[in-house]
């Protein structure tokens, strides 16, 4: 049990303490054996939470994990709901004491500190969602959301990640993510990693969006070049 929790806390550093929010992305740079620079991310919503580790050169895709958080005093407790490394994580739940002084967070007892990137804002999309239907033909479609097969963006105030994944089966399927404004009307999204496609890190994604009564949707084109309209709803 001690080496399960010591080797969660290698990979789900991405909590925060008490006073401090750490709602918002947080950042830490290492160095890999090959000397490129590793970027891990962490972004905080109200209620959920992801990690995720690329070469910040190449965009190359290391590893997510996450799922939804609670904090109770010092001690973060989250539930795993997805995890690109480990999938026999998923499903648990792992505890531990943490710190946060505004500016810098980390486990408390381990090396790494994250610094903070943004708290929150600007953040039009902060949040986390939950994809929910399509338009195809000019007809919505929508889908149940309370199934175990989801695709979940996490959305800080600068930050998003997208990940796809089923927390009955454990599988990871994918996911990318990076930057994005919102301005005008506009939704774009600057992507730095993207699991599935390495090439795809440097694109720069516009889309239309509406944000209403918790329903954000966005239409465009894909990474791919395919006409989309994707609806998100909040997650709660």
């Amino acid at each position: 049990m001690k080496k399960v929790i010591l080797l969660f806390m290698c990979l789900s550093i991405s909590f925060s303490a008490s006073s401090q929010s750490f709602i918002g992305a947080w950042e830490s740079i290492s160095t890999n054996k090959k000397g490129d620079k590793v970027k891990t991310i962490v972004t905080f919503a109200e209620g959920y939470q992801v990690m995720t580790s690329y070469e910040a050169k190449t965009g190359k895709f290391i590893s997510t994990n996450g799922g939804s958080w609670k904090l109770e005093g010092d001690t973060v407790t989250e539930k795993i709901e997805f995890d690109s490394s480990n999938p026999d994580f998923v499903g648990t739940e792992v505890s531990f004491k943490v710190f946060n002084n505004g500016s810098e967070m980390g486990i408390v007892g381990a090396k790494e500190r994250f610094k903070r990137i943004d708290n929150g804002t600007p953040g039009k999309l902060q949040g986390a969602w939950l994809m929910s239907g399509r338009v195809r033909d000019g007809k919505e479609q929508m889908r149940d959301t309370s199934g175990p097969r989801k695709t979940m963006k996490v959305l800080s105030g600068t930050r998003f990640q997208w990940i796809a994944y089923n927390t009955e089966t454990k599988k990871f399927m994918g996911t990318g993510g990076g930057t994005y404004t919102t301005v005008n009307g506009k939704y774009t999204e600057n992507i730095e990693f993207f699991s599935r496609d390495n090439s795809k890190a440097g694109l720069h994604l516009v889309f239309d969006y509406t944000l209403k009564d918790g329903i954000w949707n966005h239409k465009g084109f894909s990474s791919k070049g395919d006409a989309m309209h994707e609806i998100w709803s909040v997650r709660k």
